[in-house]
């Protein structure tokens, strides 16, 4: 009996083993094949498919710049709605109330990088302000919470239209962002046997790379920093961790004054990129509501996760579906709800 047990016991942890190694398999097959699509020179069979190797890689780069602003928007989500279980509607206010302050900032000083601050810390304060007037009170009261920020999202969004206006702005990014790069993949080779490289805008890898950035250090923070313990054992017990003598209240406003900030550097980082407009909040919120959903409440990775599917879903979509690219996402984020309920990277509760 004893051996049965023992065997019983093993049997499971080979099987597991097994599993993980054919989705190692499995990635490193996904991964050769992706790597020979972007330097390898297509057939005429495969343009013919996609249109062409330009227009592919093109809708991928799209995709993956997109994710790291959808990213940005999403991580501060997480950190409020996820982590902190506070319902936020107003969180697409704060992306458009922080480009419309970089906006003027930059314009006002010539000085992009001042607007991208002014963007963080103003968002920050009002962050700060919104957690200690608003979710302080509603502690624990999901429906109040909810009701209380779609209206204070209306409110700004009447407001923000009276101050600029329905017009379409665009934030003039420095001239060592501006231009374009031209990347070592060879789209097509000319008749003379030139080759034709991939040349994409400088700003919008810069915009990847600062999310990569922002995303490992937020990680690190949450998961490897003495306030990441505190914030996640909040999460858990908040009534432990306060008997332990720390201030929950100052640990969730910091969190909250994060998020937020992180909405309004998200606002100017894509009011640079794309434009700043009434109706870029709703679009916003929709789009951190999805990536939490696919990705999983609370988890940093898993906004990535999310925020890379949708991203990519979405420029993909636009290349190869224009009709019904816009509903791809949400076909996304039904069938990860029927398949998995708590996200890809989120905790079964």
């Amino acid at each position: 009996m004893a051996g049965g047990a023992e065997n019983k016991r093993v049997l499971p942890s080979g099987g597991g083993m097994s599993k993980r190694m054919a989705w190692s398999l499995f990635a490193l097959v996904v991964a050769a094949i992706f790597l020979w699509m972007v330097f390898a020179q297509w057939p005429d069979w495969l343009n013919a498919i996609l249109v062409s190797k330009k227009a592919f890689l093109s809708a991928i780069l799209n995709g993956l710049t997109l994710a790291g602003l959808y990213f940005l928007v999403a991580s501060g989500f997480t950190l409020v709605f996820g982590l902190m279980r506070n319902v936020n509607l107003a969180h697409g206010s704060l992306y458009l109330l922080g480009a419309y302050i970089g906006y003027e900032v930059a314009t006002r000083t010539g000085y992009w990088l001042l607007g991208v601050a002014a963007g963080f810390l103003v968002l920050a304060v009002v962050g700060l302000l919104m957690q200690i007037l608003v979710f302080r009170r509603l502690e624990g009261d999901d429906l109040r919470q909810t009701l209380v920020t779609i209206g204070i999202s209306v409110v700004a969004a009447d407001l923000m239209l009276a101050t600029w206006g329905g017009t379409t702005y665009q934030i003039i990014t420095p001239d060592w962002l501006s231009g374009a790069v031209k990347l070592p993949v060879v789209t097509a080779i000319r008749g003379n046997g030139a080759a034709v490289y991939l040349v994409y805008p400088l700003y919008r890898i810069v915009v990847l790379l600062s999310a990569v950035a922002i995303g490992v250090g937020l990680w690190f923070l949450i998961n490897r920093t003495k306030i990441g313990a505190m914030i996640r054992a909040g999460v858990d017990d908040r009534d432990m961790l306060s008997a332990s003598g720390v201030n929950v209240h100052a640990v969730f406003a910091v969190v909250f004054a994060l998020g937020a900030g992180l909405a309004g550097l998200a606002g100017v980082v894509g009011g640079s990129a794309l434009s700043v407009a009434p109706g870029e909040d709703v679009r916003y919120l929709l789009a951190s509501l999805v990536v939490v959903i696919v990705g999983g409440m609370g988890s940093i990775t898993g906004a990535a996760l999310g925020a890379l599917i949708i991203g990519l879903a979405e420029q993909i979509g636009l290349v190869y579906f224009p009709t019904y690219g816009v509903v791809l996402t949400f076909v996304i984020m039904v069938v990860t709800l029927a398949v998995r309920p708590q996200g890809l990277m989120g905790r079964s509760s």
